[in-house]
């Protein structure tokens, strides 16, 4: 049986270290390519919607897992906040709608994030 996937991510690196986080974060869209395991849609917010919009390089992945099939979304409120609403690359602009519609019609709604760092 199979199940829709509803992918959020909320940050533009994986783990705790910024450097590395950018290195797993490609790699991990990478792989998610290359075995074509593609979720039905990923909806990127807070600073994971700068991997649409800045990152030109995961951008570029972006695009091709959309022509794959994924649905792929931008936090409306998150661009704005970032001030890069005009520079999306890769999917369309996105609302909370599509999280509480997720609730309903997903299987599995896993969560990528990046851990607060400690002061």
């Amino acid at each position: 049986m199979e199940q829709k996937v509803f992918m959020v991510i909320s940050s533009d690196i994986m783990g705790r270290e910024e450097d590395i986080g950018k290195v797993v974060m490609k790699n991990f869209f990478e792989t998610v390519k290359a075995t074509k395991q593609i979720p039905h849609t990923i909806f990127f917010l807070n600073a994971g919607v700068k991997l649409t919009t800045l990152n030109e390089e995961v951008a570029d992945i972006l695009k091709d897992i959309e022509l794959m099939g994924t649905e792929i979304y931008s936090c409306g409120t998150c661009l704005k906040h970032y001030n890069i609403e005009d520079k999306m690359k890769v999917g369309h602009r996105g609302a909370s709608t599509q999280v509480v519609e997720a609730l309903h019609d997903f299987k599995i709604v896993p969560v990528v994030t990046c851990p607060t760092l400690a002061p």
